[in-house]
């Protein structure tokens, strides 16, 4: 994933607007550990749409 620190500390969660963080090589997963959703990121591009998320630890939301 090639995603600059600086690009990676604006994103936020659309559900619950917590910090993200790289959760692997293809997924950014949110802070908050209440909302657990982890997007995926496709061609380094991240996937924003809570449809697209899974719970952490599932395979769908």
């Amino acid at each position: 994933m090639n995603l600059e620190p600086s690009q990676l500390a604006i994103l936020t969660c659309p559900v619950c607007h917590a910090s993200l963080h790289r959760d692997g090589d293809a997924a950014l997963a949110c802070d908050d550990s209440a909302c657990g959703l982890v997007y995926p990121v496709v061609d380094d591009i991240p996937v924003l749409l809570v449809d697209e998320a899974r719970r952490s630890g599932t395979d769908r939301a």
